[in-house]
This record gives C-alpha cells, sequence and structure tokens, in this order.
C-alpha cells in the first residue's frame, strides 16, 4: 500500500489521515463517559499523530463509538452516513472512514488541525 501523494509543501509531518477509496481515514483515540462530547486537538501515540475525541456515552453496546461517528460527522459538517468505525471498536483508537470528496475533505481536517495550534 503506498501513500504518496498526499503530502502538501511545507507541511513537516503526516497528519492523523490518509487518503482511502473515496474517502479519508481518519485516527482517533477516544476517551467514552466524558463530561462533554468534544475533539479537544491532536496527541501524539506510538502509532502517529491522532484527533484526541472525548464523549458522554459509555463504551456498552457500541454506543461510544456511534456517539464518535455522529460527532466527526458534526465537527466536519458532513451527513452522519458519511462517517463509519472501520477499525478500532474495541480500542481507545479509532479508525474513521469519511466519505466524500477526500481533497475537501482534507481541507477541512487541515483547517481543524490549524484550528488546535493557535
Amino acid at each position: 500500500m503506498s501513500d504518496g501523494a498526499s503530502a502538501t509543501p511545507g507541511s513537516a509531518s503526516r497528519g492523523p489521515w490518509r487518503h482511502g477509496d473515496a474517502c479519508v481515514i481518519a485516527h482517533f483515540r477516544l476517551t467514552p463517559k466524558s463530561s462533554k462530547d468534544a475533539i479537544e486537538g491532536l496527541i501524539d501515540t506510538g502509532e502517529g499523530p491522532v484527533f484526541q475525541a472525548r464523549v458522554r456515552a459509555v463504551p456498552e453496546n457500541g454506543a461510544a463509538n456511534a456517539a464518535l461517528e455522529e460527532l466527526v460527522a458534526c465537527w466536519l459538517g458532513v451527513p452522519k452516513r458519511s462517517v463509519s468505525l472501520i477499525g478500532g471498536g474495541k480500542s481507545r483508537l479509532k479508525l474513521l472512514s469519511i466519505a466524500g470528496d477526500a481533497a475537501l475533505l482534507e481541507k477541512t481536517l487541515q483547517m481543524k488541525v490549524n484550528e488546535f495550534q493557535r
């Protein structure tokens, strides 16, 4: 699997996402049973940078994963049906597929990263 053309001029490191087939695959670290639903920034993990997300839902019967999908859809301004969990169902580290125009999604994700760095 090659991840060739996703580097942009001026970006020193990769973002917490990559191209998929007609989608972007984003990496999140989820904290369930939080006091709020929020995506709070980026953190480094052994697998690279990921978005830090918190949801109020408990990690039972997929409730926290569903809450993460809904939170990410709202955060990115895409339909809820565009966001689906594709990895990490029982782990804190999640992989989400976000369907749509990959270039537009990457631009939106980069704007969100820039907001965290202010």
